[in-house]
């Protein structure tokens, strides 16, 4: 047995702060450098543990918990034999982002920026990838940086369970600095997610990096609860899933405890935010099987999985907790050693095996344990720590009061669009607040009738053109300098008196219904006649092009008018997409010539940002804006038109489904 847990480590010698609280302990504490290694090592066998185990319970109970009896504890027979064949463990999204961000922060620093993490993600992440994940992803690739990418304008999954799988890693890089870990994964969380979306990570970083010196379950629980705000939606979460396990603190009520833990935060979830991948149901859950499990590895690994929802999430971090709080002893040898006559000398043959991102490295578990002390021991140098020895043993003396302030970033965007004669606004998303930055700006660059301050355009334009705008931010000894684009049109000719054209005029709700729908439900329109209300997100901002259509088919939205009007751009946003579809494959402009006859416009488009002409849904993102320009015509009708995109999917409501989706469609005279 020494030889499975005794390895030879090798050691190398934005505005989202505010919301964690001060910790009032000692200033300083003593973690000795093996007692170190062997909870990261415990930590990454955890989450693989969990992980794998969780898989075939992802998503399988929903109405209900897991049929079956606690303590039926065995890994699935599709992922076991996979292991065999590979001989070791597997990524999946609950590590692969973590090992990702872990070799960012190897290559740029131990606090990579968001364009460095974004960089990563688009080169990467290319399929396997779902929710708010998705949508980041899909943003950033058209040219809307973090954390616009996670934003509620642009990611209707923004309150989704992403971040809180995905970010363990800026908490086991810094034990013991809770300030630190919760500041830094509530930043990177901001990729993904917004609001109350990035509650529990924070929650779970707080718990992650105290474990390193807290045991008690009931008292990380706490520690964590002390990160969040009191008026959040979290932290009422946290209060009463402790009192739902008040009321059933025997383990063999956990399904009655379930079914109340159920009803508040499924069954009668807002219908904005009522899916089963809620961040904040699926916390809850993780919060739930910690009480049951009392810091015992299978028992919350068993609650966990049994309580269903996004299941495989709560398994791994829970589990990876346990690594720390238990060490490497506390994970049962027979999850580590799951082949019969392997071989295997290690936990998972010391292999991790990448089958899910692009250009990762297959790298021996022992290495990512290396790397991730490596960072560690930097964090702690750099926030007033010291490696010392101390009779023949080297120690960390880590200062808990660590804090983490980002490095100044801009959010980009392709370009924002301003209305002449109408009141715009829009204010700049940086990794500051806006109040506590100095800005500097060529104010005569700015179009006419438009004000800049604090980080804020304002007003009425009086001119239509397209103008460039240089900002400089600066925070203490910090700057940073970036480009706005702003494009002033005249009137949007779609709000003019018109007919709305549509491949479908409404919706098959029933069918839509029946559909693997990932999005708050709150966003449907069913009728078409939303399309130039002048409303992107919100509440019936959104058409899905469904009809009985089961075969790839064009679908097209556009306008006719009573007498020709002239055009030389369209704005078409996007609306959510969903899994299984709601995009355009290609996308072409057509126009009513004067023979009354829809045909190709002759002159060459240009559609900024690039649009995917593919059936990739990863690269098609929501709520995204493209202006399509062209020499200008003068026309009784367009339209867009392309083929509506879809793809195969495990749900039988979703399959055969091609639709596109669509928020808005603007039309404008030529600049």
């Amino acid at each position: 047995m020494k030889k499975i847990f005794n390895i030879s480590i090798v050691l190398f010698v934005f505005n989202f702060l505010g919301s964690c609280k001060e910790f009032n302990h000692d200033e300083y504490f003593l973690l000795s450098k093996s007692d170190y290694s062997d909870m990261v090592y415990a930590s990454w066998l955890g989450q693989l543990v969990g992980n794998i185990y969780g898989l075939p319970h992802e998503n399988q109970y929903v109405d209900n918990p897991r049929p079956d009896s606690l303590m039926n504890l065995e890994y699935g027979s599709y992922h076991l034999k996979l292991m065999e064949e590979i001989n070791g463990a597997f990524s999946d999204d609950d590590t692969d982002i973590e090992y990702m961000y872990l070799l960012q922060m190897e290559k740029f620093g131990i606090e990579p920026t968001y364009l460095e993490l974004s960089k990563a993600w688009t080169y990467h992440i290319r399929d396997r990838v779902w929710l708010a994940n998705r949508a980041a992803l899909a943003a950033m690739k058209n040219g809307i940086s973090p954390p616009l990418s996670g934003s509620k304008k642009y990611n209707p999954h923004w309150f989704q369970i992403d971040p809180q799988l995905v970010n363990e890693i800026w908490a086991v890089t810094s034990p013991g600095m809770i300030n630190y870990a919760c500041e830094k994964s509530k930043w990177a969380a901001k990729i993904t997610n917004d609001d109350w979306g990035v509650e529990p990570t924070i929650h779970y970083a707080a718990m992650y990096s105290a474990a390193f010196f807290e045991k008690d379950i009931n008292e990380l629980i706490k520690i964590g609860l002390n990160a969040l705000p009191k008026d959040g939606v979290f932290y009422k979460t946290i209060i009463e899933v402790q009192n739902i396990y008040n009321k059933f603190p025997n383990i063999k009520d956990w399904k009655k405890a379930r079914l109340e833990l159920s009803n508040k935060f499924y069954v009668n979830e807002s219908i904005e935010t009522k899916t089963i991948w809620n961040a904040n149901l699926n916390g809850a859950c993780g919060i739930l099987a910690l009480l049951y499990g009392n810091g015992d590895f299978l028992t919350t690994l068993d609650i966990a999985s049994g309580l269903g929802f996004d299941a495989d999430n709560q398994t791994a971090t829970m589990s990876g907790l346990l690594g720390i709080i238990n060490g490497t002893k506390g994970i049962p040898k027979r999850l580590l050693f799951p082949i019969k006559n392997s071989g295997w000398e290690l936990p998972f043959n010391d292999y991790y095996k990448n089958i899910s991102r692009y250009d990762l490295p297959d790298v021996k578990i022992s290495e990512i344990i290396k790397k991730t002390i490596l960072q560690a021991e930097k964090i702690i140098l750099s926030k007033g720590g010291e490696i010392i020895k101390k009779e023949d043993k080297v120690f960390y003396k880590i200062k808990k009061s660590a804090e983490f302030e980002p490095n100044l970033e801009i959010a980009k965007i392709p370009f924002v669009i301003l209305n002449k004669g109408k009141t715009n606004s829009y204010s700049i998303t940086s990794s500051y607040s806006n109040r506590l930055i100095k800005w500097e700006i060529d104010s005569k660059a700015l179009p006419d009738g438009i004000t800049f301050e604090k980080g804020v355009f304002n007003g009425i334009p009086t001119k239509s053109g397209e103008f460039s705008v240089n900002v400089k931010a600066i925070y203490k000894n910090q700057e940073k300098s970036t480009i706005f684009n702003f494009i002033v049109f005249e009137k949007n000719l779609a709000q003019e008196k018109n007919i709305i054209i549509s491949s479908v005029y409404k919706t098959d709700k029933v069918r839509r219904d029946n559909m693997w729908i990932t999005v708050g439900k709150n966003l449907f329109s069913d009728n078409i006649s939303i399309i130039n209300d002048g409303k992107i997100g919100g509440d019936r901002s959104v058409f899905y092009s469904i009809d009985n259509a089961k075969t790839p088919h064009e679908d097209y939205y556009g306008y006719k008018w009573e007498t020709p009007v002239n055009i030389g751009n369209i704005v078409f946003t996007t609306g959510s997409m969903e899994e299984n579809g709601g995009w355009f494959k290609n996308l072409k402009v057509e126009i009513i010539n004067k023979k009354g006859v829809w045909e190709k416009i002759k002159t060459p488009i240009q559609i900024l940002p690039k649009f995917d002409f593919s059936n990739n849904f990863i690269n098609k993102a929501h709520f995204m804006s493209y202006r399509i320009q062209f020499d200008e015509v003068k026309t009784s009708g367009i339209r867009i038109i392309g083929d509506a995109g879809g793809v195969d999917h495990y749900h039988h409501g979703s399959k055969n489904v091609f639709f596109t989706s669509i928020t808005e469609l603007e039309i404008y005279e030529q600049l």
